[in-house]
């Protein structure tokens, strides 16, 4: 790239950044399905046609916006995987770091669970994404702890999607807003340690 193609992609970024802001801000405010194109506009002082140079719709916007809250989550993730640690407390701290950044970021807030919720029905590619890369990272701490033999020779790839199906009432925001009104016996961490032993 030139120094103008440069320019002009920072400035592209520097837009979509600031809209995927805008958004983020009144969906947690008022709402995904009473938030519209024109109010994001508004709140920053450009036209809806404006929005639509870098977004071709409402649900683009926050299929983008859904990509930048879930990638949060997957930056936590590798950095935990990649410490210096065994493999059994990095898939321990994983899934008690998903659980909490599940609790505290989609359910604290009503506005957020909604965006949540919409995303799952309607841009399920999106999650999807973000579930195969989670479980890439999992597996990938499996096979270390194949290696170094604190696990059981295994498929790493089928011991991560069966760790991590076993674990989804800790992750899944809306099996976790159920779980958190109900009277339940069992700790995020005994279920975490419940999975781990499967790997041993």
């Amino acid at each position: 790239m030139d120094t103008n193609e440069n320019t002009l992609e920072t400035s592209r970024q520097d837009n979509v950044t600031r809209i995927l802001d805008a958004a983020e801000r009144l969906f947690k405010h008022y709402g995904y399905t009473k938030t519209n194109v024109a109010d994001i506009a508004r709140d920053l002082g450009m036209s809806p046609a404006n929005i639509y140079r870098f977004f071709s719709s409402k649900a683009d916007i926050h299929k983008a916006l859904a990509h930048r809250m879930m990638e949060a989550g997957r930056a936590v993730a590798r950095a935990n995987a990649a410490r210096p640690v065994s493999a059994t407390e990095r898939l321990r701290d994983h899934f008690l770091q998903q659980h909490q950044i599940t609790v505290e970021t989609f359910l604290h807030e009503n506005k957020v669970h909604e965006m949540v919720v919409i995303a799952i029905e309607e841009q399920w590619s999106v999650v999807e994404d973000h579930i195969k890369q989670l479980q890439a990272i999992v597996a990938d701490v499996i096979r270390e702890g194949i290696v170094a033999g604190e696990f059981r020779e295994q498929d790493a790839v089928l011991a991560s999607e069966c760790m991590c199906a076993t674990a989804v009432t800790l992750c899944h925001p809306q099996i976790v807003a159920e779980c958190l009104i109900e009277d339940r016996r069992m700790t995020p961490a005994d279920l975490v340690e419940f999975a781990l032993r499967a790997l041993k």
